[in-house]
């Protein structure tokens, strides 16, 4: 059986008042989708701009 390898990760705003807690197995990729989504309401972490790494 092949290993899986998963992160955890906490994003937030530039204000830093809003917190993202998600998982992923590709870390960067993921950053990157939050950061093209940011400011684009259909999503939790687009509405509230949450793409500054923070764990």
């Amino acid at each position: 059986m092949r290993g899986h390898n998963y992160f955890v990760y906490i994003v937030t705003n530039p204000a830093k008042t809003v917190l993202y807690i998600g998982m992923t197995n590709t870390l960067q990729r993921r950053l990157e989708e939050h950061a093209l989504n940011a400011g684009i309401p259909d999503t939790f972490a687009g509405r509230y701009h949450c793409y500054n790494l923070v764990y």
